[in-house]
């Protein structure tokens, strides 16, 4: 479809209008994020005077468009996720990470652990799952829990953050139209700094600073390491399609690798490789610890619950870039930030921080911000490894600065059982380091892409 031309002074009203209405019907009124994205971009489209055809095909298209790359992704991704949570996965790779590292880098494990199981895990579920270890670490040591609390969901955060397939980055390359090999190497690289700067280093500091007992709810948990599975099976597993991903992107910039990159095309494809990934998971983490292929079916259908919401918000996503580009406005919006002289990589970080900030929402956040640099035209002449800076860019955007709006807040809160201070004093700071250090890293790769 065609981008029409409309005039510059109403599309920018349009804009400011409708991005208006979507914050306020979030904030103020507490409409559910897909209704207010919707709402906010027909608002847009009307407000801007396009044709109601124009209006219905930006919408058919960002639906359509979204979906398409993102869909079996998620969901395949949370069955994955699923399997490695039921089998005792994420215990598996915390105890012996913990037991390579010793007690006294204990810290350090955790981060590792959270970072990797934070890629096929629910942040949520991965958080629920890990807690009790680093309770029991803090009380052998007798240390504030904050001390291995802090690393465990740093690396939990910047696993949900910056490495695919964990839904966020995924969404934002779909819509940047980013090869997700180059997203997983960008993502790994800010990652690792991230979660070395608000993990260990930063739980060091709060855990000295602020004495938090274990919570009196809290009972040990009674793990019998026996029945867990392998270590290495664990790896192994989640490295299949990080590894075949890479490799197609790899092959498509090797010459010699040519004559390869047809069988490295098709397993390498983001959801060939996730679907492999969990065959193997359902055979070695599944049936082969005695579950049957029924009672593996009630979990994975129990895990796309959570996936309606993700796939729903990112398609409403799609509806607000394709207004914005086929209004014109993503051109106007092009030019001011051209005359501001800001990288699109710093763009997209700012745009994605400011509704984090407004909205508490990190999928939200990457939503819209994806959806704005989207529509800039400066995006299509971009190279592949700079558009994977732009997503870590906004995936840090949308990590800094949790507050009282976000879920992820009272959630940290209850678990540890730490008040609205403390919480602002180091879980806040900790997702403000998470995100501005992964920003830094991407703007810094960014500048020899």
């Amino acid at each position: 479809m065609e981008t029409i031309t409309l005039d510059p002074t109403r599309l920018a009203l349009a804009a400011i209008i409708g991005l208006i209405i979507l914050l306020v019907l979030i904030i103020k009124f507490h409409v559910h994020a897909m209704i207010s994205i919707l709402v906010g971009a027909l608002s847009i489209g009307l407000i801007a005077g396009m044709p109601l055809s124009e209006i219905i095909g930006a919408v058919n298209d960002g639906i359509g468009n979204t979906l398409k790359g993102i869909a079996l992704l998620v969901g395949l991704g949370s069955m994955f996720g699923a399997i490695l949570e039921i089998s005792g996965g994420a215990q598996t790779l915390a105890v012996t990470t913990i037991k390579k590292f010793g007690d006294e880098k204990a810290a350090w494990a955790l981060s590792l652990t959270g970072l990797v199981i934070a890629i096929p895990v629910f942040f949520d579920a991965g958080l629920i799952i890990l807690i009790p270890l680093a309770f029991s670490l803090a009380k052998k040591a007798k240390r504030s829990t904050l001390f291995y609390a802090i690393p465990l969901l740093a690396g939990l955060a910047v696993g949900h953050a910056f490495i695919p397939p964990t839904p966020g980055p995924v969404l934002v390359a779909n819509m940047l139209g980013v090869d997700l090999g180059f997203v997983i190497l960008v993502g790994i690289f800010c990652g690792f700094f991230s979660m070395v700067v608000a993990g260990p280093v930063w739980g060091k500091i709060v855990g000295n600073k602020y004495m938090i007992d274990v919570p009196e709810s809290y009972n040990q948990p009674d793990i019998d390491e026996s029945k867990l599975p392998k270590f290495g099976t664990i790896v192994s597993i989640i490295l299949i399609p990080l590894v075949l991903i890479i490799l197609k992107s790899v092959a498509g910039v090797i010459p010699a690798m040519e004559g390869l990159m047809p069988v490295l095309s098709f397993f390498g494809e983001p959801f060939v490789a996730l679907l492999i990934a969990t065959i193997v998971a359902m055979i070695l983490l599944g049936t082969k610890n005695g579950y049957s292929m029924k009672d593996l079916e009630k979990v994975m259908s129990k895990s796309l619950e959570p996936t309606g919401l993700i796939l729903l918000v990112t398609a409403c996503g799609g509806v607000l870039r394709y207004m914005l580009q086929y209004s014109g406005i993503g051109e106007i919006i092009g030019n001011v930030t051209g005359s501001l002289n800001l990288p699109i990589v710093v763009v997209a970080f700012l745009i994605a921080a400011l509704v984090r900030i407004c909205v508490g929402s990190a999928t939200v956040a990457m939503t819209m911000a994806a959806g704005i640099v989207a529509s800039l035209p400066a995006i299509q002449g971009l190279s592949p490894l700079y558009l994977a800076c732009t997503v870590a860019a906004v995936a840090g955007g949308a990590t800094v600065c949790s507050h009282f709006n976000d879920s992820g807040f009272w959630l940290v809160r209850s678990l540890i059982g730490i008040d609205e201070k403390t919480t602002l004093k180091t879980w806040t700071i900790m997702e403000t380091l998470v995100g501005t250090v992964g920003f830094a890293v991407a703007l810094i790769i960014s500048l020899f892409a």
